[in-house]
């Protein structure tokens, strides 16, 4: 099987229906738990010895910045493979993340300011992580504008394909601008302790719980908006042949 065929296999829109028709509420229902864990977890953790309180608001930002990226890639798959393959579910999969993605992003935003008002003393700087994460909700913006704008459907998910490849440029960006520039925000940390700045335990947990939550969450949420992609498609596919029957 060569691999048109294989991805064709596994890409076939009924295998999906019926795939995420348990997969959606399973990915919901493990957010959830983990979003309890998280947020119980959250409210226990100690201050910081620098950050007071305001530490707490890491396990919120965090996921959301990192899904921000996250889903920015799979847009950029799902629109590779949609324009190299010209397969109906990869154009829907693509249409179905950018407003998920772009949720996440103003949540990442969002989140960042109200932690760097008491870090930085100012909601917003100029600073490369905070610019280029901009620049991020701006692709997604424009990812969704442009689908919308133009009436032609193929030609509107080709154009936007094009757009959402040429943002994946911009990820590298936003990983390693804190390397890259002398900037005010932080650098990563990690749950490992021989590798660079690491979380303590305490810290580690919540964060991982919280970052499952959010990950199960867009799972879930896309394959819901997949669904009602595909179904959408299939009611305007059926209301224009009843519409040519009547002729």
């Amino acid at each position: 099987m060569d691999a048109r065929h294989t991805f064709d296999f596994l890409t076939n829109p009924e295998r999906f229906m019926a795939f995420s028709r348990w997969a959606a509420p399973w990915l919901g229902g493990l957010s959830a738990a983990a979003a309890v864990i998280g947020l119980t977890l959250t409210f226990m953790v100690p201050e910081d010895y620098q950050q007071g309180d305001t530490v707490r608001m890491m396990f919120i930002h965090i996921p959301a910045a990192s899904l921000s990226m996250f889903i920015y890639l799979c847009l950029g798959i799902a629109s590779l493979l949609s324009l190299v393959y010209r397969h109906v579910l990869a154009d829907l999969a693509a249409q179905a993340c950018a407003p998920i993605g772009a949720v996440y992003t103003v949540l990442a935003l969002i989140t960042g300011s109200l932690w760097g008002r008491p870090m930085w003393g100012t909601y917003w700087v100029w600073d490369a992580r905070l610019t280029s994460v901009l620049v991020l909700l701006l692709f997604y913006l424009g990812y969704m504008a442009l689908r919308g704008a133009l009436e032609d459907e193929q030609k509107a998910a080709r154009s936007a394909a094009i757009l959402a490849l040429v943002g994946v440029i911009n990820l590298p960006v936003v990983k390693f601008s804190v390397d890259w520039w002398n900037t005010l925000h932080q650098g990563s940390s990690t749950f490992f302790a021989d590798k660079g700045d690491h979380l303590p335990a305490v810290y580690a947990w919540p964060a991982a719980f919280m970052a499952l939550a959010y990950l199960g969450g867009f799972g879930a949420l896309w394959l819901v908006r997949i669904r009602a992609l595909v179904w959408r498609r299939k009611a305007r596919s059926l209301s224009l042949k009843l519409a040519e029957g009547a002729r």
